[in-house]
């Protein structure tokens, strides 16, 4: 009973912060309804509830040699605490992110080569933007400028589909906080060597790898893993942004986006989810939440752009959103999140990760943007 009194007035204060947040970034801007601000306010108390949980509970990856604090684990989340800063300019996310960069002295994991030891570095270029401490460059250029000096094709280096969400939106911001056109050039020629080796053209979809190429799920169908499809159309939007509108390739990346959202519109299940195994729902039929939050951001940042048509994508994506909050525990752990792996698995709703939680802020994010646009 104490537990849950207070569990209650920490949500409450949770709510009366971000309410007094909401406020004050409307302010000399444009008017939001009281609808709007209500429904904003609602968004901000769940990131919030679902960040605390996470920075109380933080999850490890399973393989102890790879359990290490500036890891794609804790980075895929502090992407997303980096992204709930920059909507709701709520500097309690500003000052965890930061934390947790100086733990790891803006270093980035110890393999150089390995996509997933990268995905740290988008969040100390984050940062950077707002410190412009150039310490905080050098390992992040470091590693980029090795690589580049001894450049393999991108289907080695980057094998495997999560690497497109890791390894390529640190080397796109990069380029554009350092002004070297080089980082730019380097990550078009590994993104799309990769990207032309992963992708099924006939559904519209990612392998995880090329062990996947010709599995079948039990009843027949090819084997696209939600997350794997979530962490590729994740990535793309960290991509885009990051790139000058003269860029010739930005428009490919904008294209490929549209395909992949095309494709996964279809796909979202009644109760907006997506199931883990996305073509054959009945072999893994529970919820899975961290590849849903994955593509319920993109979607939500598609329409928001401009590149995805409102009407056709807005219902999927408040479909997806709502099923997120039911995903979320009265304390605020994420449940439905699939364990670390490689492919679609059975997953429960007390499963749980730091990835889910970094879905989730991502997917909050962009929702906030949209209900302001109302």
């Amino acid at each position: 009973m104490i537990d849950q009194l207070e569990l209650c007035i920490k949500r409450n204060c949770i709510r009366m912060v971000c309410f007094v947040l909401t406020l004050s970034t409307v302010v000399g801007q444009n008017y939001l309804s009281r609808d709007q601000i209500d429904k904003v306010d609602d968004i901000k108390v769940q990131m919030r509830s679902v960040a605390q949980y996470q920075f109380e509970n933080p999850s490890h990856h399973s393989s102890t040699n790879r359990d290490y604090s500036n890891g794609w684990v804790p980075a895929s989340f502090y992407i997303g605490v980096v992204a709930a800063y920059n909507a709701t300019q709520d500097d309690f996310y500003y000052a965890k992110a930061s934390t947790w960069a100086e733990s790891n002295n803006y270093t980035l994991g110890p393999r150089l080569r390995h996509a997933d030891d990268h995905a740290c570095g988008s969040v100390y270029l984050s940062l950077y933007t707002k410190t412009k401490n150039k310490s905080h460059l050098k390992a992040v250029k470091s590693v980029y400028d090795q690589l580049i000096a001894k450049p393999l094709p991108g289907r080695e280096d980057w094998w495997w589909c999560d690497a497109l969400f890791m390894s390529p939106p640190t080397l796109a911001q990069l380029g554009t906080v350092t002004g070297n056109k080089k980082y730019h050039r380097y990550l078009h020629q590994m993104y799309w060597d990769t990207a032309e080796y992963l992708f099924d053209k006939d559904d519209g979809l990612f392998y995880r790898d090329q062990r996947y190429f010709y599995r079948r799920s039990e009843n027949g169908e090819k084997v696209f893993w939600s997350r794997g499809n979530g962490w590729v159309i994740a990535g793309l939007p960290r991509i885009i942004a990051n790139l000058p509108q003269k860029d010739k390739q930005r428009e490919s990346y904008i294209e490929l986006f549209k395909t992949l959202a095309f494709s996964l519109k279809d796909l979202q299940g009644a109760d907006g989810f997506w199931r883990s195994s996305l073509l054959d729902s009945e072999e893994f039929p529970n919820p899975e939440s961290s590849g849903s939050g994955f593509i319920v951001y993109a979607l939500a940042w598609g329409i928001n752009q401009g590149y995805l048509e409102k009407d056709d994508y807005q219902p999927i994506v408040e479909n997806g959103w709502s099923a997120l909050n039911r995903a979320v525990h009265g304390d605020g752990k994420i449940g439905w999140v699939q364990d670390i792996g490689m492919d679609p698995r059975d997953v429960t709703f007390d499963d749980t990760h730091a990835y889910g939680g970094g879905a989730f802020l991502l997917a909050g994010s962009e929702m906030i943007k949209l209900v302001k646009n109302e």
